[in-house]
């Protein structure tokens, strides 16, 4: 009689278990594969922001009700290679030009207002020259350790559909914890050509 108790409640915890996985795996699956997912930052590209092993959460939903925005740092996959994930700054918007001159990134947006970037999370010098127009769904990006960075100088314009989101929430290093870091407002790093001395 005993015996068959203890079969009973074997039997009965090994499906409270099973429920309980299928439960979670039901929560857990479309949340990992259409709202967010963990990203490790890999490399010095982003310096100082963002350090090697940098845990974050990406934020894979809120691409799809609005655009990407000067300032912000975003996931994406490596244009020439999509098993690769990157992340960058971005500097460019569909259908501006952008045009650097050494350290001046000098930007013409779609309604031809002039722009330079004025970007503090700069740290160190670099120089680079080139200029690109960017078309109706494409941006142009670039690690904030320029000197140590591939990127849209590099490899060319990114493509919207390549954007896997941007990092919503930092969970380690603790000390470094935040909701989106590193990120900027355009506002505060476009300057209108008009107004610099």
């Amino acid at each position: 009689m005993q015996t068959n108790k203890k079969k009973k409640t074997f039997w009965q915890d090994a499906l409270d278990v099973v429920s309980f996985a299928v439960k979670v795996l039901i929560i857990v699956i479309p949340i990992r594969m259409f709202i967010a997912q963990p990203f490790i930052v890999s490399g010095e590209s982003m310096l100082p922001n963002f350090h090697n092993g940098d845990y974050l959460i990406v934020d894979e939903i809120s691409k799809k009700a609005r655009h990407p925005q000067r300032g912000e740092v975003i996931v994406f996959k490596l244009p020439a290679e999509h098993s690769r994930y990157l992340i960058k700054r971005v500097v460019g918007l569909p259908g501006e030009r952008i045009e650097i001159q050494g350290q001046k990134v000098s930007i013409t947006t779609e309604n031809k207002e002039q722009l330079q970037l004025h970007e503090e999370y700069i740290k160190e010098n670099f120089s680079s020259y080139g200029t690109w127009e960017l078309g109706d769904d494409e941006y142009f990006v670039m690690g904030d350790n320029r000197n140590n960075s591939s990127d849209s100088r590099a490899w060319g314009v990114l493509k919207k559909k390549l954007i896997v989101g941007r990092p919503f929430l930092r969970l380690y290093p603790f000390g470094d914890m935040g909701f989106s870091p590193g990120e900027m407002q355009a506002r505060s790093i476009e300057i209108p050509l008009s107004l610099e001395e």
